[in-house]
């Protein structure tokens, strides 16, 4: 088997979703342990407008795919894992939940930093780049503190657990091993191509970046600090896909893995034959069985 092909993934709901090029795999395991399996080919921007996986703008166009990408299959995913509850999401429900989630992310990792920070400045004068470089370490605070009460809930622990097992399959394949269970037992649940790097570096890339703009008014800085977040997305993305290859840049993404620790979980077998079955369903020669 060759692992010349990158695959990535994402942990949903009783389920992992993997992703190799165009092709999409959710496997997901039903309340009756039976593993369902959705397959679908994606069409990409990149493959509509090839300029756009030039460096930086590819990361950028990732960097929204994901995100859109990753709400569907959030939603296929808690279709069949709360089968039994025989009511599915519809579109506006769905619509709405990313509205309040939005929302409520703005507030949390953007609005409360810079405002925390603002309320800090009037009790002293500050140059711009240290005002920059606190609500820089405000909102990675925010964001470590956030994950911390997260990680309590038993169905947030479920979740990571397949996190876990996404990251064990993917290793599997990387190393060019049978995609087994046993094989994909003995790696490890960290993985330095994780989403949980890319965010933590995705916050140290824009405290340097908005550190360039000096300390406008309030609204100005809400506004600058969204309008470049696809640019730091895309900046973020290129320095993990170095990581992948120069052992040099993976001392950039040693937090992220230090975080990974929090968002990740050993998973057991069956959390692991599903990662495998998703995986399994995107390789172009996958003739493995789990």
């Amino acid at each position: 088997m060759s692992s010349a092909v990158k695959v990535g993934g994402q942990a949903v709901i009783e389920g992992v979703m993997m992703r190799q090029s165009d092709r999409l795999a959710v496997a997901v395991r039903k309340p009756d342990r039976e593993i369902f399996l959705h397959q679908e080919t994606l069409r990409t921007a990149g493959q509509s407008y090839p300029f756009l996986k030039l460096p930086v703008l590819r990361g950028m166009v990732a960097f929204v795919e994901a995100l859109t990408l990753g709400t569907r299959v959030l939603t296929i995913s808690a279709n069949q894992a709360f089968e039994e509850e025989e009511e599915e999401l519809t579109g506006w429900q769905l619509t709405f939940s990313v509205i309040i989630a939005m929302a409520l992310g703005i507030s949390l990792f953007f609005f409360l930093p810079t405002v925390l920070v603002r309320l800090l400045a009037e009790s002293f004068t500050a140059h711009p780049v240290l005002l920059n470089l606190l609500e820089g370490g405000v909102r990675i605070g925010i964001f470590i503190s956030y994950v911390l009460v997260i990680s309590r809930f038993k169905d947030i622990q479920r979740v990571f657990e397949y996190h876990g097992a996404e990251h064990k399959a993917i290793a599997c394949y990387e190393a060019q091993e049978d995609l087994t269970v046993a094989n994909a037992r003995k790696f490890s649940a960290l993985h330095p191509r994780c989403g949980t790097s890319f965010l933590l570096l995705v916050m140290a890339i824009s405290i340097l970046l908005f550190s360039f703009f000096g300390w406008p008014g309030l609204l100005q800085r809400l506004l600058l600090r969204l309008s470049l977040l696809p640019l730091v997305a895309g900046l973020a993305y290129e320095v993990i896909q170095l990581a992948g290859r120069h052992r040099f840049f993976c001392y950039l993404t040693a937090p992220g893995l230090w975080l990974q620790r929090l968002t990740t979980r050993e998973p057991d077998d069956r959390q692991i034959e599903v990662a495998l079955r998703a995986i399994q369903s995107v390789l172009p020669d996958a003739n493995d069985k789990v």
